[in-house]
């Protein structure tokens, strides 16, 4: 009974820290590794359902070193990857983290990221409140999943 108790007290807690934050966290996932790469990367899509703008400053996982806010911007005619210091979500839009766009970098990898299994993520928004999820790790093929580059109401300051 202790226990029931207690694990509907977690869930309430958690539940009412994700509403307290307002943004939906869709379809993340980080791409597996083979055994020599040290890096990696986590795509997903923030949904902002506040009447605010709200803006992502940094991310956290236990699975690597160090965890940057990147985008891919064209320069010079050649597509280079850039750290941007926040990403900002306008109020009812969506951003969108995706391969070829904005995305959350993994570096120093402590192991192998590997297909079915799960990764720890934690987001910290400029307001101060954190989101920790499970992110799944998956086996994606760079440049076969359709990349849509349009803008869903998601900037980035560098």
């Amino acid at each position: 009974m202790k226990l029931k108790a207690l694990t509907l007290a977690a869930l309430f807690a958690s539940s009412f820290a994700f509403a307290n934050n307002d943004i939906n966290i869709v379809e993340p996932y980080a791409r597996a590794t083979p055994p020599s790469v040290p890096n990696s990367a986590i795509f997903l899509t923030l949904e902002n359902h506040k009447m605010e703008e709200r803006t992502l400053v940094s991310a956290s996982s236990d699975a690597a070193d160090k965890v940057e806010l990147h985008n891919h911007t064209m320069v010079d005619g050649m597509m280079k990857m850039r750290q941007v210091e926040n990403i900002k979500i306008a109020a009812h839009k969506s951003a969108v983290l995706q391969p070829g766009g904005l995305h959350i970098m993994l570096f120093g990898l402590k192991n192998q990221l590997v297909e079915g299994e799960e990764i720890s993520l934690t987001l910290t928004f400029a307001n101060g409140a954190t989101q920790s999820l499970s992110i799944p790790v998956k086996k994606v093929m760079m440049g076969m999943k359709k990349m849509d580059m349009s803008d869903h109401g998601a900037s980035h300051t560098n």
